[in-house]
């Protein structure tokens, strides 16, 4: 990747789907973004508005009917280790324990067993999880099977890694505390993220810069800048992060765009 190049471009996409009653719908509407290279993205937006569909497209799960989606000026022609993607629910394999699963993407890239050992118990100390690694899926709550799908994309080492609303299923304070995890990590490994949710609170707190997505057809409205003192010592302190002026102004800018 050159200095001047995004890590990844949107390039006037448009989405349309053909329905079962004959009907041509349009879920996005010539989008246009640039994310640059360790990019924290949180795209906001009402319901219907396109934003997993547009996530679909830079995993390169659905192909756009207008535009053109490049990762580091490479178009986007399908799914690729260079993407890793964390779903709402977490995708486990439920044969395999916390470790294995992790390991999982290392041992497709044909990575030796010791490396992959070495790495999968980083990256389940990162997420708190050492004293599981033997366990199965199942054996595990809903966050902390969360926290084993975010070690298992993070440990494949993906230029982009792409969320959709992962925190969404879970209690409020499971959410707060993986808030704060992802937030430490994104500082120590510096990955692009893409991250889609329906909180404004979690879309500032986490993001560099927040994305607002218009109503059906969806398009961007505003890609505003996250500037929100934090405290040097304590940067993930998450009630001090919103108890700032700069956070509530922007969480009622933000608010008020998103129900326009």
């Amino acid at each position: 990747m050159t200095d001047n190049q995004p890590a990844v471009a949107i390039r006037g996409v448009t989405k349309r789907f053909h329905t079962d009653r004959g009907e041509d719908v349009t879920a996005l509407h010539d989008v246009n973004l640039t994310i640059d290279a360790h990019d924290f993205i949180t795209v906001v937006g009402q319901s219907g508005c396109g934003k997993t569909t547009l996530l679909r497209m830079l995993a390169g799960f659905d192909k756009p009917t207008e535009g053109e989606i490049l990762i580091d000026g490479r178009p986007v022609a399908g799914p690729s280790p260079e993407r890793g993607v964390v779903f709402q629910k977490p995708q486990l394999y439920p044969w395999l324990n916390v470790r294995r699963n992790v390991e999982f993407g290392l041992r497709m890239q044909g990575v030796d067993a010791v490396r992959r050992r070495h790495v999968a118990n980083e990256y389940l100390s990162m997420v708190g999880l050492s004293d599981a690694a033997d366990r199965k899926p199942y054996e595990l709550s809903g966050g902390m099977q969360q926290r084993a799908q975010i070690a298992r994309v993070l440990a494949a080492d993906p230029a982009v890694v792409l969320m959709d609303e992962p925190f969404g299923a879970l209690d409020a304070l499971t959410r707060e505390n993986l808030q704060v995890e992802l937030r430490r990590i994104w500082q120590e490994k510096r990955k692009t993220v893409f991250f889609i949710t329906h909180s404004v609170d979690e879309a500032i707190f986490l993001g560099t810069r927040v994305v607002v997505m218009s109503a059906h057809p969806g398009t961007v409205l505003m890609d505003i800048p996250v500037d929100v003192p934090r405290d040097p010592e304590h940067p993930e302190d998450i009630d001090a992060v919103r108890d700032t002026e700069e956070f509530r102004t922007l969480e009622t800018r933000i608010s008020a765009a998103i129900h326009a």
